[in-house]
């Protein structure tokens, strides 16, 4: 099947902090250990992918889930921006410079207690990564064409502490990115590319 066409890919970066800087983002009160992750994108081939990790199987938590680069902030960390950054930079060699920071999206809580902030970037094609193996297993690259597609995504019910939550997925070539990973992107997704 033909994947979506994503129309203005070159102005794509520019229409995100755009959305971003307009809408009116919503903190959660603090309490869990915080954390950030960054939501990477880059040019490829003439469209943009978004970079996720696959974690090693030895990490105490989300062992061998698909994620975005990230982690707990430490207290040298200014802000969640650059805790993002420095984690990237740590996991997979993208340097802190190299990163067009767009804005952020909502906080988001984890189940294993953190509140984690989503930041969006983006990075310069062709960029020489490199994969921390004390954290990450591989580095998978996703086409954004491929996530807009329906047919790859669904929502389960779970149950969690006596309550019912949606779970999200999204599938690409035999992986799967599901809970808090999934629910960032799909915000993600629905900013960059409002539906009707």
């Amino acid at each position: 099947m033909n994947e979506p066409v994503v129309r203005d890919q070159r102005d794509l970066p520019a229409r995100i902090r755009t959305v971003l800087a307009s809408r009116v983002r919503v903190p959660m009160e603090p309490g869990p250990v915080p954390a950030a992750v960054l939501v990477p994108f880059f040019l490829e081939g003439g469209e943009y992918h978004v970079l996720f990790t696959k974690r090693t199987e030895h990490l105490n938590h989300h062992r061998g889930e698909i994620s975005f680069p990230g982690g707990v902030c430490h207290p040298e960390d200014g802000s969640p921006r650059e805790a993002a950054l420095r984690e990237t930079w740590e996991e997979v060699g993208i340097r802190p410079d190299d990163v067009d920071v767009l804005g952020e999206l909502d906080d988001f809580y984890s189940i294993h207690n953190y509140l984690v902030t989503p930041v969006v970037g983006v990075f310069p094609p062709r960029y020489p990564l490199q994969v921390n193996p004390d954290e990450i297993e591989r580095i998978i690259v996703v086409p954004l064409a491929h996530l807009l597609r329906p047919e790859i995504f669904r929502v389960e019910d779970w149950s969690w502490k006596g309550r019912t939550h949606p779970v999200y997925f999204f599938t690409y070539e035999g992986d799967e990115i599901w809970g808090l990973t999934a629910a960032i992107l799909k915000q993600f997704l629905d900013l960059a590319f409002p539906r009707p």
